[in-house]
This record gives C-alpha cells, sequence and structure tokens, in this order.
C-alpha cells in the first residue's frame, strides 16, 4: 500500500470567512441558479400576499372600535353588522394567509434546490472534490454540508426572511396608526397637562429595544454552541457509516467493544454540544418568557391613564392596544427569533464557507511550482524533469528525461514512501503541485485504473458501458467476463445493485479490468490494481490485456512482482528530500467570483 498525504499532512488550513463574503458566496449562488426565476417570482408573489395581508389586519383594527364601542352601547344592530364586516375581513385574511403558506413553501423548496444543486456543481468541478478531501477540516463530511446543511438554511432563512418582511410591512403600517391615536393622548399630573406626540410609537420602540438588547446578550452564545454541534453530529454520522462499512473486518477481529466505545465517545461529543445549546436556551426563556407575559399587559399600563382620565373611549382603548401589539409584535420579531437567528447564523457560516472553500481549492499553493501538461505531437507520453511535490517531501522519476512510444509496456516500482500513488494522481491531472512537464499523445485520453475502482450505481451494464458512447454488445460482455473469471455476473446484466458491497475486492479489480477491455483504450495507466492478484488471477488478467489491447501502450504502477514479458521495461520512482516540497497553504475567508453565468450555463 502506497504512502500518499493524509489530511494533517497535506498543509491546508480553513479560515472563517466574514458574514459578509458568507452573504456575497450565497448571492452568488442564487445569481448563477437555473431556478433563479421561478424563486424571484414566488418571492415578488409573498411580498403582495404580505401587503395585502398587512392592508387587512389595518382594517381589522379599525374594526376594533366600532365593535367593542357598539358593545358598549348594547347596539344590538351595529354589534351585528360589525360582525358581517368581521366575516368579510377574516375570510379575506383566510385566503391570504393560505396563499402565503404556500408561496412559502414554494420558497423553501426552490431555495434548497438552487443551493443544493449549486454545491453539488461547484464540489464536482474536475478535481475539486479530491482536492477538497486534502483541505482540512472543511473537506470532511461534505455530505452533511450539501444535504442537511443546505436544507436546514433554506427552511430557516425562507422562515426568518417572511417574518422579518411581514414584520416590517406590519410596522410600516401601524405605526402611523398607532401615531394617530397617540395625538390625542393627553397627561394630567399636579393640575397640568402634558401632550407627548407619539407617545405609545415611544413607548413600544423603547420596549421592545430593551427586550431585543436582553434577548441577543443571553442569546448570543448559540450561534457558537450550534456551528460546534453540528460538527459533532457530522463527526458521529461518519463513525457510524465507517462502522457500517466494516462490519466483517470489525467481526472478524471481535472488535465491536473498541467500534461501541468509540461511537459513544463521538455520541458524547453531540450530547455534550446539546447541553450547551439547551442550557443557553433555557438562560434565553427567562428573557422572552417574561418579556411575553409582561406584554399582556403593557399595552393597557401605558394607555391606561389616558383612559382613566376620560380622554378616549374604551373601544378607542382597545383599538390602542390592538395597534400596540402589532406594532411591537413586529419590533419584537428579532427577540421571538434569537434562537432561529443563532441558528441560520451557524449555517450559514457552514454552507457558505463551504462554497467558499469550493472556489478556493483552484488557487491553493498559488505561488507553489506548478507541473505543466501539454501534447506531443507523435503521439508518445512523455516525463521532462517531473518533480512532484508533497508536504513530505518530492517524488520524481530516477530518469529525468523519459519517453514512452505508443504500445509499450511499462513497469514503474519504488519504495513503499516513494509516492507511487501520488506519482499516479500527478500524472491523471489530480495533483498538479511540483516542476517540470507531462506531454500526453495528442488526442489521446488515457484510461486510469485506481487501485480502488469506482461504479455508478445502476444496471451492471450500466456499470460497463459507464462513459462509453456507444453501447457494448451483450456477447462481447459476457466473453470479456469470462476471460476475467466474472462468468456468473454475465446473467446479471440488467440487474441493479451496489456493486462495491455486491462483490470482494478482488472482483471489483477484475470487472474493473474488464471495463478497460471493452473501451479498447491506447494509453493505460495502473496504479497497483494487479499487486493484490494470485499468480493465476494475474496471468488470466494480463492474457485479456493482450488478447483485447495488443496494441495499446500500458504503464503499471506498483511493486514490480509482475511478468517481465509482459512489462519489458522498468522505471522506479524515488523520494528526493532535496526537491520541491509542497508549503503550507491556507484557506482564505475571500468571495470568490464564479466564471460568468452565460459561460457557466453552457457546462
Amino acid at each position: 500500500m502506497d504512502h500518499t498525504p493524509s489530511i494533517e499532512q497535506a498543509a491546508f488550513s480553513v479560515e472563517t470567512s466574514r458574514l459578509s463574503d458568507q452573504l456575497a458566496a450565497i448571492r452568488l449562488a442564487l445569481k448563477v441558479s437555473p431556478v433563479r426565476r421561478r424563486l424571484l417570482w414566488a418571492s415578488i408573489g409573498i411580498v403582495g400576499v404580505i401587503v395585502a395581508t398587512s392592508i387587512g389586519q389595518v382594517l381589522l383594527n379599525r374594526w376594533n372600535q366600532p365593535f367593542y364601542d357598539a358593545l358598549a352601547r348594547r347596539d344590538l344592530p351595529g354589534f351585528l353588522h360589525q360582525l358581517m364586516v368581521f366575516a368579510a375581513i377574516a375570510g379575506s385574511l383566510l385566503v391570504l394567509n393560505v396563499g402565503q403558506t404556500w408561496l412559502n413553501q414554494t420558497i423553501r423548496l426552490k431555495l434548497r434546490e438552487a443551493l443544493t444543486l449549486d454545491l453539488i456543481d461547484e464540489w464536482m468541478r474536475p478535481a475539486r472534490a479530491f482536492r477538497l478531501t486534502h483541505a482540512g477540516a472543511i473537506g470532511v463530511n461534505p455530505d452533511q454540508r450539501m444535504q442537511q446543511d443546505a436544507g436546514h438554511l433554506s427552511d430557516l432563512s425562507t422562515d426568518l426572511g417572511v417574518g422579518l418582511l411581514q414584520s416590517f410591512i406590519l410596522l410600516v403600517s401601524f405605526i402611523g396608526v398607532l401615531w394617530e391615536l397617540s395625538s390625542g393622548f393627553v397627561f394630567h399630573v399636579g393640575g397640568h397637562s402634558l401632550e407627548i406626540p407619539g407617545y405609545m410609537v415611544w413607548a413600544a420602540i423603547l420596549y421592545a429595544g430593551i427586550a431585543s438588547w436582553l434577548s441577543w446578550l443571553v442569546g448570543r452564545p448559540l450561534i457558537r454552541f450550534n456551528s460546534d454541534r453540528y460538527t459533532r453530529e457530522a463527526v458521529l454520522r461518519s463513525s457510524v457509516v465507517r462502522v457500517n462499512e466494516n462490519v466483517d473486518a470489525i467481526a472478524l477481529a471481535h472488535g465491536e467493544a473498541d467500534a461501541r466505545r468509540q461511537l459513544e465517545l463521538d455520541l458524547g461529543g453531540v450530547l455534550d454540544a446539546m447541553r450547551r445549546i439547551y442550557s443557553a436556551q433555557i438562560n434565553l426563556s427567562w428573557v422572552t418568557d417574561a418579556y411575553g407575559w409582561i406584554t399582556v399587559v403593557a399595552p393597557i399600563l401605558v394607555a391606561a391613564p389616558v383612559y382613566f382620565a376620560g380622554d378616549i373611549s374604551f373601544g378607542g382603548l382597545m383599538m390602542a392596544v390592538g395597534a400596540f401589539n402589532q406594532v411591537n409584535s413586529s419590533l419584537r420579531w428579532f427577540i421571538n427569533n434569537i434562537g432561529a437567528i443563532a441558528d441560520w447564523r451557524a449555517t450559514l457560516m457552514r454552507v457558505a464557507d463551504f462554497r467558499i472553500a469550493l472556489g478556493e481549492t483552484d488557487i491553493l499553493h498559488a505561488k507553489q511550482n506548478r507541473i505543466a501538461f501539454g501534447e506531443n505531437a507523435n503521439g508518445t507520453l512523455t516525463f521532462d524533469k517531473l518533480e512532484v511535490a508533497s508536504p513530505n517531501g518530492c517524488t520524481r522519476l530516477a530518469e529525468t528525461e523519459v519517453e514512452i512510444k505508443a504500445g509499450e509496456r511499462v513497469m514503474i516500482t519504488g519504495d513503499p514512501r516513494a509516492g507511487k500513488t501520488l506519482f499516479f494522481r500527478a500524472i491523471a491531472g489530480l495533483w498538479p503541485w511540483g516542476g517540470g512537464r507531462i506531454g500526453m499523445p495528442a488526442g489521446e485520453t488515457p484510461f486510469f485504473v485506481p487501485r480502488t475502482p469506482y461504479f455508478p450505481l445502476g444496471t451492471l451494464r450500466d456499470v460497463l458501458n459507464h462513459a462509453e458512447g456507444t453501447k457494448i454488445d451483450d456477447d462481447e460482455i459476457s466473453a470479456v467476463l469470462g476471460e476475467v473469471g466474472l462468468e456468473r455476473l454475465s446473467f446479471q446484466l440488467d440487474r441493479s445493485a451496489r456493486w462495491e458491497h455486491e462483490l470482494a475486492d478482488d472482483e471489483q479489480r477484475l470487472l474493473a479490468f474488464a471495463r478497460l477491455a471493452l473501451r479498447k483504450p491506447k494509453w493505460v495507466i495502473i496504479d497497483e490494481a494487479l499487486d493484490t492478484f494470485d499468480g493465476a488471477t494475474l496471468r488470466r488478467v494480463l492474457a485479456m490485456l493482450q488478447a483485447r489491447l495488443p496494441h495499446a501502450a500500458i504503464l503499471n504502477i506498483g511493486r514490480g512482482l509482475h511478468n517481465n514479458q509482459f512489462f519489458p521495461r522498468a522505471l522506479t520512482i524515488v523520494k528526493d528530500s532535496s526537491g520541491s516540497a509542497l508549503k503550507p497553504a491556507r484557506l482564505r475567508a475571500g468571495a470568490i467570483e464564479p466564471p460568468p453565468v452565460a459561460a457557466r450555463a453552457k457546462k
């Protein structure tokens, strides 16, 4: 097994970006989204519905005065008339509320679609996912950031955004009403009359402002606590998946106790994080619940001196109380949602920082020398003074100038720590840091065979036709499967399965070589995939390659324990501690501009 740089060795680290950078990253994601128009129209629609609802709320507030005055006068006809008015207003508001719920769910759905599609698109750009796995903590558990965090951010953003917009429009609608009602409020103190313009407006602002400040002071730690919880949840899920994927090895090694201990430790980390969140939420409840109970009587207490002085009627008092409650309800949006805001801020940080990091993987080690890639018109593969840089030194070939012609069979070997897999990744373009030049044969796309093959989900026929433009005949598939010893799979071509779980490790590699033979490439580069075969299996595979790919150039990177007649030429990979080394780099917290929308749409 070759030794390549691990996450800890890769010399990448991550800085948390600023809020402005995070918001810019989300804005850019929505700007290039294919669903942005539908999202925009749904947003415009919900603004219209909220404005219409606010108008209905104002009318409902005005209805309070004649309704309660009719009650005070015991005016039955007036009372019945106001009930009819109420039915009309309430019916309209009901329709608007249902429409708002539908638009809210639509926005939530489209926002989830836009964010997740954008993250998938950014993640699946050539070599990004690979490089991100070597970029430190930001590259751990990307599935959670794209699936759970993106969905949670969509839900929170929709609910908080719609709630904030609704509160703002209601505030604008009712602050004028409350100011007008407050204009008649006169306080009589010691024989003097004192009139304060907009008295109830100022009282509502002061009341809500003090409560908001206290709520933020107590609830601010929730941002850090929520972020920590999501990280620990990802670790726990990763551990569960790891155990599930290695149940055979765990059972054979009687390692259940160790696995359980690790899972219990990870669960303990999650529970500790949740305890901190719950403790902070309890402290926050002291503020928000106390404020909620005081709000029950606060507007009446504010207007009581004027009412008892006889300057307003009972209906006027109820109208003023209703307007005060609407203004106060709008102003207390922050107080009611402090926990959700802290959760949103933590989730935004995880999603936006992940997107920023995806963009910045392309410019990591910007000042570090990179391997030059080119094409050779004469159809050869060349390595000119090639050096592959890593954090612990330089990997290179013992020969500085190497030319491999079409149809050659070459065995490339090296010590276990020489960096053979790193060299393989450099040829494939996954690891670009180093020096020298790799010249690829013009017009040819080499077929790379890694140690662990990849099989897409689907039928066995789909697996063998993966990325192939033309359909392969079933008889030819069956013949190739028989040549590598997988005859039994010939009758399962239409069965869908997770083939990496259905087949043993060697069977997976045999299937990968069968796929290679069906593609008939002219250049093949193998990384240790032949090393695990026993003698009989190896001879079978080499015979199949000789028969199916007689004119293909095959480079085998491995231990060199193979047939010298099949690989008559040998090259050696060496570790050069004095060569180019990969210097530490940081994923910076800056906003990265994506390609123009039009250019991206062509992809």
